[in-house]
């Protein structure tokens, strides 16, 4: 794998690969189930690429259990070699039981059609293109991969694709100003930035993507920001979202270690106690743990608390002010070099503080895959695009997104976008007449033209 070096033993922690990674098997599963309905093969072939900790296996598990396809989809399992999960197992026997055969391969995408010995059914992945752009080569890995898919998919074929969404710009290379004014934030900012800029895989090279760092009404180096004034930002609109989304992962990071002095309960049935799931607004449930905390905010927590079983449950809103405090105290502890906390920040900044999680918009990520997908030498000529608008959804992340709303300026948008590509014959008129009224609702027309010249040349 070219690029940065995977961070295979962070990833592969029980600790992040069987809990930490493993929520929304609906979510990650739903695409791929949907994708079933449309194949009418007897016996349909399904990969998955990347299948983690198995929330998404033990989903399609579920639903084939009570589904007429039940017991013959078969399904194979292709995963980084090193990458074990115990849930994962669990889940392999479960779908053995009610879906059919799975089997589990040791790869990368880069590679999958030397993994695969004939065309498939359905292709699966969530999260894919990061990883690839992240780690397997940037711009070029990733479209090494789209035009690999056509090869392995058979025409008529479906890749669930679910990811970050990116932000409701032209382009992440447009030019924004962001002011971070809560402490934590601007902590972090002095702490991830330059981590991210000089040692990260990003497209934020050209001159017009310079970033700009303000304090006290002047330039400021980004390193030395004080952490108690404002700080004015003004950087490519896709920078801005990756400061926001690491935040977001360092903070679940931190919650989950225990190194706060508190964790919450992010997974199951007690991450989802709504208040107002609209609103995004929940109660949260929380067990304390060894304190990283004064007397005085351990009180206050227990005070604003109510005890629930065997742990405590409060407002989101006070729990999220309150963990605003530790998560300060967190990270002066982390930058002076803390036994405790110093190694929860290294081991966030190895696995994740790396990745770009955004790096195209909806309207790029529909074109790219369109248009490298026809340039695949497959014999038969085929491209990859969503047949109808609604196989295009976009999940918004209600409490996250309540959280920066308190807490930034003008936060951007945090949510999963999930697309079902089909794998369309360029001969087959009719149904590329339905993706390209499909795309209009997504995509601009300069690259609605873009995909109609590519179709139009390779078909």
């Amino acid at each position: 794998m070219n690029g940065s070096k995977f961070a295979t033993e962070e990833k592969a922690n029980a600790g992040y690969l069987d809990v930490a990674a493993n929520a929304h098997g609906e979510e990650k599963g739903l695409l791929t189930y949907q994708a079933l309905q449309r194949i009418d093969t007897e016996r349909p072939r399904v990969v998955e690429i990347g299948p983690g900790g198995g929330s998404a296996v033990d989903y399609l598990a579920s639903r084939l259990a009570t589904d007429s396809r039940g017991g013959t989809v078969d399904l194979t399992l292709v995963e980084v070699p090193g990458v074990q999960s115990a849930t994962l197992a669990d889940a392999m026997v479960k779908y053995r039981k009610s879906g059919g055969p799975v089997e589990l391969m040791a790869g990368f995408a880069q590679d999958l059609g030397s993994l695969l010995s004939e065309p498939v059914d359905v292709i699966s992945a969530s999260a894919l293109m990061h990883e690839v752009y992240s780690y397997g080569g940037g711009y070029g890995g990733l479209h090494d991969v789209i035009r690999t898919l056509p090869t392995v998919l058979r025409p008529g074929g479906l890749f669930a694709y679910r990811d970050v969404y990116a932000v409701d710009a032209e382009s992440l290379h447009v030019r924004v100003t962001q002011t971070y004014d809560r402490r934590p934030w601007t902590q972090f900012l002095r702490m991830f930035l330059p981590l991210y800029l000089s040692d990260g895989t990003h497209p934020y090279h050209g001159a017009h993507d310079e970033v700009v760092i303000r304090q006290d009404s002047r330039l400021a180096p980004l390193r030395d920001i004080a952490p108690d004034r404002p700080v004015i930002v003004g950087a490519p609109v896709g920078v801005c979202r990756e400061v926001q989304r690491h935040f977001i992962t360092m903070r679940d990071c931190a919650w989950r270690s225990g190194v706060l002095g508190f964790s919450p309960y992010l997974d199951g049935q007690l991450a989802a106690d709504w208040n107002s799931r609209r609103a995004g607004h929940k109660q949260v449930h929380y067990r304390l743990t060894e304190s990283r905390l004064s007397e005085s905010q351990r009180g206050m927590m227990l005070a604003l608390s109510e005890p629930f079983g065997d742990h405590l449950t409060v407002d989101g809103d006070v729990f999220d002010m309150c963990s605003d405090i530790a998560l300060s105290r967190f990270l002066a502890l982390a930058e002076a070099g803390d036994d405790q906390c110093r190694p929860v920040w290294e081991a966030w900044c190895v696995r994740e503080g790396r990745e770009t999680y955004a790096y195209l918009t909806l309207d790029a990520l529909l074109s790219a895959v369109a248009v490298s997908s026809t340039e695949s030498t497959g014999s038969d000529p085929t491209i990859l695009m969503p047949v109808h608008v609604s196989d295009v959804t976009r999940r918004n992340r209600t409490y996250y997104n309540r959280y920066l709303q308190r807490t930034l300026s003008n936060p951007l948008r945090d949510a999963k976008q999930l697309v079902l590509f089909s794998n369309i014959r360029l001969s087959d008129t009719d149904r590329l007449q339905s993706a390209m009224d499909a795309m209009q609702r997504w995509c601009s027309r300069s690259t609605l033209a873009r995909v109609y010249s590519a179709a139009s040349t390779a078909g």
